[in-house]
């Protein structure tokens, strides 16, 4: 597997695998701090979207099953702003999904790995991001464990995780091929689906 660079993702973006696309890293917008996003060295900084995040609350009697998902157990988080600032709140202790701003297309010889991003590391936020396989296309569902006691800020409109784009040798089959039960995801939590 050969980790993919900063020329080959700009050329890849250009033909559509990554929209909306930044060129280099932003890490200062209009004179005002925000959690860099875009193309770094090796990797690719998304952002959340400000449309929609939800947290796992607990429901006395009930046990989360993933092969037949209650919704009950989500609870939408209401967007704050703060002068130029758009944040979610993860309360302590908690378990939260999310979504890309960004609309991504794998190519059919590439698998993407998700990383946290420092700045939240050091909050105490753990991603959780799967995989993106080979020829899967859509909006990433993202996935935040705030380990911390304490409640913290997620920002929308600012970077959220890394994608490592791998490249390999050619598969029999992509994500894309075999109509995978995640592809298309728009820019809206997605939930188990078995």
């Amino acid at each position: 597997m050969l980790l993919k660079n900063d020329r080959w993702i700009r050329q890849n973006a250009s033909e559509g695998m990554i929209k909306p696309f930044k060129g280099k890293i932003i890490d200062l917008e209009k004179w005002r701090k925000i959690i860099s996003y875009g193309t770094s060295s090796y990797g690719y900084d998304i952002r959340l979207s400000p449309k929609e995040f939800r947290v796992f609350r607990h429901i006395p009697g009930k046990v989360l099953d993933p092969k037949s998902f209650d919704t009950n157990h989500l609870e939408k988080v209401e967007l704050n702003k703060e002068e130029d600032d758009k944040y979610f709140i993860l309360p302590g202790n908690s378990y939260g999904l999310g979504v890309s701003l960004e609309h991504i297309n794998i190519p059919d010889n590439i698998t993407v790995i998700c990383i946290g991003k420092s700045t939240y590391a050091r909050s105490g936020i753990i991603a959780n991001v799967t995989p993106g396989e080979a020829g899967w296309s859509g909006h990433l569902t993202l996935e935040f464990s705030n380990s911390s006691p304490s409640d913290c800020r997620i920002y929308a409109n600012e970077g959220i995780v890394q994608l490592l784009f791998f490249e390999g040798e050619p598969c029999e089959t992509t994500y894309g091929d075999r109509k995978g039960k995640y592809q298309g995801q728009t820019e809206e939590v997605t939930l188990p689906r078995v």
